[in-house]
């Protein structure tokens, strides 16, 4: 199956970049890129393909004209970034390359203020409602003091 260019595959390939900077794939980098390809429709086995455009092992479908259009917001950008955050912080430890995968995400999308003050305030609530709430928005606190939106 040969990948077609799609703002998609795009975001899927930058987040990817970020991901395998350090050689590996964690569970937790899995998690945000199996949202990414949910949301966006990619097709099954779109990580090894993916992994080989990044190898240079096949050439990929997005050129420059291209990523230039895609970058930028569109519907559904913010529900796709707060199902991210949420695979990010689910566990005791975020990673730098998680957390430079949001802020990919955050960028390319083009994640507005108040749209990033609505996510962080959904995640806040629907934390409130489980078990470990504390540590969980003790993660959230941390990243957006890492990583304040700018």
């Amino acid at each position: 199956m040969t990948l077609e260019a799609s703002r998609g595959l795009h975001f899927y390939l930058r987040s990817l970049k970020v991901a395998v900077d350090d050689d590996i794939i964690t569970d937790d980098e899995m998690a945000i890129l199996s949202v990414l390809a949910n949301s966006q429709g990619l097709p099954g086995g779109v990580l090894g393909q993916c992994w080989a455009i990044l190898r240079g092992e096949i050439p990929s479908p997005i050129t420059s004209d291209n990523a230039a259009q895609w970058e930028g917001r569109q519907m559904g950008d913010a529900t796709t970034y707060q199902s991210a955050l949420i695979a990010a912080l689910s566990d005791e430890v975020i990673t730098d390359d998680e957390w430079a995968m949001l802020d990919v995400m955050r960028r390319v999308m083009d994640i507005q203020p108040d749209e990033h003050a609505l996510v962080e305030e959904a995640v806040r609530a629907m934390a409130a409602k489980h078990e470990g709430a504390e540590s969980f928005t003790a993660r959230l606190d941390r990243y957006l003091t890492l990583h304040p939106y700018r």
